[in-house]
C-alpha cells in the first residue's frame, strides 16, 4: 500500500494495491507496520463502526475532546463518500483549512485523521458504506461538532452524486445546530496544536 501525507498535517491518505483474478479481488485493507513506518505512530483500534448513508448525507464535522480525542482509519467498502480532514487546531498554520480524499469501492483508498482534527464526509451514493477503524471507544461527554455547513471553513461540498445526478445536502439535526468554528472556538471546545502534537507525539 501506499501511504501519502495530506495538505493538513496528522492525516495522510491510503492507497491499497489490489489483486484481482477470476474469483474477485484481494487487498490489505490496514496494515499496521507499514502504517507505522509512515505515519511515524502506531493505531490502536478500540473501536470499529459502520455506517451506512444516502447519498447527500453529510456526516460530521465531528472531533473529540484531548485527551484522548479519537483518530479514525477510514474507508468505503460499498458505493462512495467524499471524505474531509479540517484543521480545527487553534494556532496551526492551517486552521480553518481542509483537505479531501474520494473513498469508494473501486480505488478502495482510506484516510486516516490525527488525534485534534475534525472529520466528515458527504456520501454521493444510496446506501454507501464506511467503515472507521477508531482509536478510542465512543463518549458522548466527549464529542463534539462543528456544522459542516460553517462559511469560514467554506466546504464545497459536491452537487452531484457518483453518476452525475444532483443531489442536497442531508444533515442530522445534532449536526445542522453543531456552532461555527469561530463559534466553537469562543467555546472552549477547540484543542490547541500543541496539545494536538503533544498527545499525538505519545501514539508510538
Amino acid at each position: 500500500m501506499n501511504i501519502t501525507p495530506l495538505a493538513i498535517s496528522g492525516a495522510w491518505r491510503i492507497t491499497p494495491r489490489q489483486f484481482p483474478d477470476s474469483r474477485g479481488t484481494f487487498l490489505e485493507a490496514f496494515k499496521q507496520p507499514t502504517f507505522v513506518e509512515a505515519t511515524g505512530r502506531s493505531l490502536h483500534v478500540a473501536q470499529v463502526n459502520t455506517s451506512v448513508s444516502a447519498a447527500g448525507a453529510i456526516r460530521g464535522i465531528h472531533f473529540a475532546d484531548v485527551p484522548p480525542s479519537q483518530a479514525k482509519y477510514v474507508f468505503c467498502t460499498k458505493g462512495a463518500i467524499l471524505d474531509f480532514v479540517i484543521d480545527i487546531r487553534i494556532d496551526s498554520p492551517t486552521f480553518g483549512q481542509y483537505d479531501a480524499v474520494l473513498l469508494d469501492d473501486k480505488d478502495r483508498n482510506a484516510i486516516f485523521i490525527s488525534e485534534g482534527l475534525g472529520h466528515a464526509f458527504m456520501s454521493l451514493e444510496d446506501d454507501s458504506v464506511a467503515t472507521y477503524l477508531c482509536s478510542t471507544t465512543y463518549s458522548p461527554t466527549r464529542e463534539h461538532g462543528i456544522n459542516p455547513l460553517c462559511r469560514t471553513i467554506g466546504i464545497d461540498w459536491p452537487t452531484e452524486d457518483r453518476h452525475g445526478n444532483p443531489i442536497e445536502p442531508l444533515l442530522s439535526d445534532k449536526d445542522r445546530d453543531a456552532p461555527g468554528l469561530m463559534k466553537a472556538a469562543e467555546q472552549g471546545l477547540l484543542p490547541t496544536l500543541a496539545l494536538a502534537e503533544g498527545f499525538v507525539s505519545r501514539q508510538k
